[in-house]
């Protein structure tokens, strides 16, 4: 290839040229020695790692085969996010001519009506996971890629601006995961369509759709996603109790995320974890934290606690298959736990008053309230809190931090609390 049309582009064979050229790249564990072949515009030698990142860079072609034959043939990953690649067809000599490639990302690339045709996406047989965020692919370029890598195993779709999901003359029986965040899909028919696509998928990320519902039943469900293990409805539109039942209709469902859902706004963040867990019995994993067995009881009796007072059709059938478990419950006893109120005596100079604290409030408080109480100047003051236990052990505490709550010094009845002058440093002007 002449060097002048190589400069006119930016190429991949250009990019990796300068970004992995000895100047640039400094040695490295896995880093692999390859000198250029006869006639690249390639200068010296290559210092190329097996994952390649070369995001941002303005890629638009592909240069030579012969050289990225030559240079990338130990590549496994390669990183094209944010370049101007808008033609399958330097996509598709890119990536045949990298053999051992398993895992491309091509996000941020204009890929918006682009066409793919079958003999380029036959290229992408050997591809395993694939990363096709914000490009803005069609569904008929998803469909011919996805019924030309057998073997891909992960698709990320996120930020593609889908409301809808075409269908596909063949299903990809090989994906397990399908990473569909931040789309506008609203419809759960819509959802539905995964099942026929993928028909082994196990995970799938829907957060940041606004999926209103989960409309299918229990039959439809098993036969639609028989090995689905993890879904994450984040921030969807979920607003039924009855959508969350239907959760535990896939056979296999045991990882869950709902968080951000109009469903659970309401409530405190202790209360929907507790109510979401108590109606998932099968989930092992919720919003990202392990459930542990006494969790899982404490959620279920909290759950017969929270409906018992509801009347009798407004309670979920799960309201009475935990009171089979556990029988009906008695209310929790409530206790007061909250900082009481105590009395200590405040000395002042010789003069001692007793004074009723509030253990909630703070020492900047309490300076205003002994101030005002027993009418003590209005130049600074300090605060020592003296145990009447173990003073003889400890001595006098400086009450110092003016936010700090009272309960926190272990004050009690009986106690007292000396009251100085603060004396000013004659080495500064400020009241310490």
């Amino acid at each position: 290839m002449d060097s002048s049309d190589e400069d006119e582009e930016r190429t991949f064979v250009r990019v990796l040229s300068e970004k992995y050229n000895p100047e640039n790249f400094p040695y490295g564990q896995g880093v692999v020695v390859l000198p250029s072949p006869p006639g690249s515009p390639i200068k010296d030698r290559l210092f190329l790692p097996n994952i390649l990142v070369l995001n941002d860079c303005g890629i638009s072609k592909a240069g030579d085969r012969s050289d990225i034959e030559a240079f990338c043939a130990h590549v496994l990953e390669l990183d094209l996010a944010y370049n101007q690649l808008n033609d399958w067809g330097e996509i598709s000599t890119i990536v045949s001519s990298i053999p051992r490639l398993d895992f491309l990302n091509l996000s941020m690339n204009p890929l918006s009506g682009v066409q793919l045709q079958p003999r380029e996406a036959d290229l992408f047989s050997r591809v395993r996971r694939l990363v096709l965020i914000n490009t803005r692919v069609s569904w008929d370029t998803v469909h011919t890629l996805t019924q030309h890598t057998p073997e891909l195993k992960e698709l990320f779709l996120c930020l593609n601006g889908y409301d809808s999901v075409s269908e596909s003359r063949a299903s990809c029986p090989s994906l397990s995961l399908l990473q569909i965040t931040g789309n506008q899909l609203q419809d759960w028919a819509e959802v539905r369509k995964f099942g026929l696509l993928y028909p082994r998928l196990s995970t799938l990320v829907l957060a940041n759709n606004s999926v209103n519902s989960v409309g299918d039943t229990k039959e439809t469900l098993e036969s639609l996603f028989p090995n689905l293990r993890s879904i994450n409805l984040n921030n969807s539109g979920l607003g039924n109790w009855e959508d969350i039942e239907r959760l535990n209709f896939f056979p296999k469902l045991e990882d869950i995320k709902a968080q951000g859902i109009p469903l659970l706004q309401s409530y405190s963040t202790q209360d929907r974890r507790s109510l979401l867990l108590a109606q998932l019995p099968s989930v092992m994993v919720l919003n990202g934290s392990t459930v542990s067995v006494g969790e899982r009881e404490d959620a279920e009796r909290f759950f017969i606690r929270y409906y018992q007072d509801f009347p009798e059709l407004e309670r979920p059938q799960r309201y009475h298959s935990l009171v089979s478990k556990y029988g009906h419950l008695a209310p929790l006893a409530e206790v007061d736990l909250s900082p009481r109120r105590t009395v200590v005596d405040v000395r002042w100079g010789d003069r001692v008053e007793p004074v009723t604290l509030h253990l909630k409030q703070t020492v900047g408080d309490l300076k205003k309230q002994l101030k005002a109480l027993l009418q003590l100047p209005s130049s600074g003051i300090r605060l020592f809190h003296i145990d009447k236990e173990l003073c003889s052990v400890l001595g006098p505490e400086e009450l110092k931090c003016g936010f700090r709550a009272l309960h926190s010094y272990s004050i009690q009845d009986g106690d007292e609390i000396l009251v100085v002058p603060k004396v000013k440093n004659r080495c500064s002007s400020s009241d310490f």
